[in-house]
């Protein structure tokens, strides 16, 4: 790796739809933080009159996702990129975190986006249920919230990651449309 190259930790839509350029794309694992829907989304996935939610790093646990590594001399075009994407919208706090790389087991700082509880955006936990309809229901300029959970949990799964809190969310997601029986499958 060259000095000064950059590492993007991906959660969400990252993983799936980076949108800059890099040079190498790991499983990684983010330690004391875990991925949830928490937050309220009025561009892209949900509108100001009836809002979906993305997906945030709040405290607790860990995280399974991509670390990216994005060369030295694209490292200020690529994090101007991704504050325009993630901090023009929505409640994140960009910080540089320690994570692990799967594959060697070495530990690099990533730059990544973590939930902001103090801004007006930030939904918590709403439960299983609540947070299901709010998905179901929505949709943005990006288009179905309900994608964004499909392509997030398929992602995952393409690197043999079972994220349990994503699946049963797709799980009642799908039995509030109609898709399986409550209990059953599909």
């Amino acid at each position: 790796m060259s000095e000064g190259d950059l590492w993007v930790f991906g959660y969400g839509s990252l993983m799936w739809r980076p949108g800059f350029p890099y040079l190498d794309v790991q499983p990684a694992v983010l330690e004391g933080y875990h991925r949830a829907f928490c937050l309220y989304s009025r561009h892209y996935r949900g509108t100001a009159e009836k809002p979906g939610l993305v997906l945030g790093l709040t405290p607790g646990g860990h995280c399974q996702g991509a670390a990216f590594r994005v060369a030295a001399d694209k490292a200020d075009e690529v994090v101007d990129y991704l504050n325009e994407r993630e901090l023009g919208s929505y409640a994140y706090i960009a910080l540089t975190l320690p994570v692990c790389l799967c594959r060697s087991g070495e530990r690099v700082e990533a730059y990544t986006f973590v939930a902001d509880p103090q801004h007006r955006q930030y939904a918590g936990n709403l439960g299983l249920e609540r947070s299901a309809q709010i998905i179901m229901d929505a949709e943005g300029r990006a288009g179905l919230n309900r994608d964004y959970l499909i392509n997030t949990v398929r992602e995952l799964e393409n690197h043999g990651v079972v994220d349990s809190h994503l699946h049963e969310l797709l799980l009642e997601v799908e039995r509030q449309t109609g898709l399986i029986e409550a209990g059953g499958g599909i």
